[in-house]
């Protein structure tokens, strides 16, 4: 079982759309038993697949001891792909872990999981914050996805200093140039500086993911978005394998 978390400094970088998708070339293309853990209280990806409960806040329970993770999980339209969704209590989760003093309580929980799933991808919320350390804590990989532009490649470089600074040994980081758009020159620029870097193109068929939520069915691998991911996810599978 691998842990892979997507994580960004700031929002807007297509975050959420990356790891949905990194999440349904798992299930799909390698067909792993995958769980995509959602633990970003905007819930984003549980939308996309269809896992948001109107009226229910049960996310933090998970992290209480309350509930069990593998109780909360739910099913998908995308075969191999299961979602541990989010909600408005994970709001409070920060203080939660401050208040709880337990470092590594998240890569427990995900231990606990190794023998249900092969893949497990954390959406990560976006800043310096005590439930991104945790998720920093339990990965394997840390996917970060940066807009080619000098303010997000700035804040890549924040985020590598914070885990140095404050983990010490962390897991591998891949950053990721993703929104790309080379019509534009500072993206060029920034693909020129840096072209071992995977780069994910913008692309109409990955705004509108958001018009076909629930997500169900075999991965888009049409377009010039799709085989991107795709081909991401094999570089990830062969870090993972290696």
């Amino acid at each position: 079982m691998a842990t892979i978390a997507v994580y960004s400094l700031k929002g807007g970088v297509g975050k959420t759309t990356l790891t949905v998708g990194l999440a349904w070339c798992a299930a799909g293309a390698s067909a792993r038993r995958t769980l995509l853990w959602d633990l970003d209280p905007q819930a984003a990806s549980s939308w996309l697949l269809g896992a948001t409960k109107p009226g229910k806040e049960e996310a933090q329970a998970v992290f209480t001891k309350d509930a069990a993770p593998s109780d909360l999980v739910r099913t998908t339209g995308i075969d191999n792909l299961a979602v541990l969704p989010a909600d408005r209590s994970l709001r409070g989760l920060d203080r939660l872990f401050h208040d709880l003093d337990k470092r590594k309580r998240l890569a427990k929980l995900t231990d606990r999981l190794n023998k249900e799933w092969d893949r497990i991808l954390l959406d990560c919320p976006p800043g310096l914050t005590d439930t991104a350390d945790q998720a920093l804590r339990a990965a394997t990989l840390i996917i970060v996805p940066v807009i080619p532009s000098p303010l997000a490649r700035r804040a890549f470089d924040e985020v590598v200093a914070h885990l140095k600074a404050e983990h010490g040994k962390v897991a591998p980081i891949l950053p990721v140039f993703n929104m790309v758009d080379r019509r534009r020159s500072l993206h060029r620029v920034a693909l020129e500086e840096l072209p071992d870097w995977p780069v994910i193109p913008m692309a109409s068929a990955l705004e509108s993911m958001t018009a076909n939520a629930p997500l169900s069915g075999p991965f888009p691998a049409s377009g010039i978005a799709g085989p991107a991911i795709q081909g991401l996810w094999r570089g990830i599978e062969k870090r993972l394998a290696g």
